[in-house]
């Protein structure tokens, strides 16, 4: 599954949208699998909400995250086999004019898909489009192939945002990409009181 994270890095990801395609070349991605991994969906066995990450590889597993937020997934283990690699940040390939009227909130062109619910709600992600199969080239969402980005720019670390299993460096990413995410440590937050 690790190597099919880091093989995800600089291929497209692209959608059409009500407001024109859009295109993104990921430039960070996150591994998640099995029972073995506690930070995974899958952890605690199949349920409806996240069978495809059962397989078969190649599927969009979507889910929603804190009560307003979309993320997505692909999955890539073999038919059966839980496991799945969350798309966490792109560098948009199309008309920024469309990016910009779909992020309009954006600050910069390296925020418009900066971060995992960001990506989702540029590319017009939702729980619709769970199952769908990137590999056909009729489906409103795709992934495409691109050349391998060389390991010497792939950068390794722990995942970002989660309580569990935080310490695995499943987090991939193109060194020197501006669209990548800050690291930011999982866990719980703690409010502190004051008077």
């Amino acid at each position: 599954m690790l190597p099919a994270a880091e093989r995800l890095l600089g291929c497209v990801l692209e959608a059409d949208t009500p407001d024109g395609a859009v295109a993104v070349r990921l430039v960070e991605v996150e591994a998640y699998r099995g029972a073995d991994d506690a930070a995974s969906h899958s952890h605690r066995g199949r349920t409806p909400r996240n069978a495809v990450m059962f397989g078969p590889p190649g599927h969009l597993y979507v889910y929603f995250v804190y009560g307003m937020h979309f993320c997505a997934n692909v999955s890539c283990l073999s038919d059966g086999e839980p496991g799945a690699v969350l798309f966490r940040a792109g560098e948009v390939l199309t008309d920024p004019g469309v990016a910009r009227v779909r992020r309009p909130t954006a600050r910069s062109d390296a925020e418009l898909a900066r971060g995992p619910a960001r990506l989702a709600s540029l590319l017009g992600l939702a729980r619709d489009d769970d199952g769908a199969d990137l590999t056909d080239p009729a489906s409103r969402v795709r992934l495409l192939a691109a050349p391998r980005v060389p390991s010497s720019s792939i950068r390794r670390g722990p995942r970002v945002g989660v309580a569990a299993a935080a310490e695995l460096p499943w987090r991939f990413w193109i060194d020197g990409s501006r669209a990548v995410s800050p690291y930011r440590a999982g866990g719980k937050r703690s409010r502190r009181r004051t008077g």
